[in-house]
């Protein structure tokens, strides 16, 4: 998987999981992308309605535009339904944050034609390789 090559073909991020909490690394990564990337952003939260003034979806479904890649920050049990939603709105990557994994949704993923990356910070990884 060649991480470099979908951060630069990347144009737009829905962050699903959001938080209001700026202790949250969901809410350390979008205020990071803000400041530091081009990529059109995203946030998704059905408890938030926004986030220092920026709003905050309920859902993939409700978002304004199809996103390239969909960065998640949800509980495990909760990742499978989230890809249900990606490959429903029609995004290209999958990104689950660093600490989730599960073959099940790579494997579900692929098979729908879904660029899946498990396990990795895309604050890090951004952060090195086009910061």
């Amino acid at each position: 998987m060649d991480i470099e090559r979908i951060l630069r073909q990347t144009r737009s991020v829905a962050i699903v999981g959001v938080s209001d909490d700026p202790m949250r690394p969901s809410h350390g990564v979008w205020q990071y992308l803000k400041a530091a990337s081009d990529y059109e952003l995203y946030l998704v939260n059905p408890t938030v309605s926004e986030i220092d003034g920026d709003k905050v979806y309920p859902s993939l479904a409700e978002l304004p535009a199809v996103p390239d890649m969909v960065d998640v920050f949800r509980r495990r049990e909760h990742l499978h339904s989230v890809l249900t939603e990606t490959i429903a709105v029609g995004a290209k990557t999958l990104w689950l944050q660093q600490g989730l994994w599960d073959d099940e949704v790579a494997r579900d993923g692929a098979a729908a034609g879904l660029q899946v990356v498990m396990d990795r910070c895309l604050k890090v990884d951004h952060a090195r390789l086009l910061g």
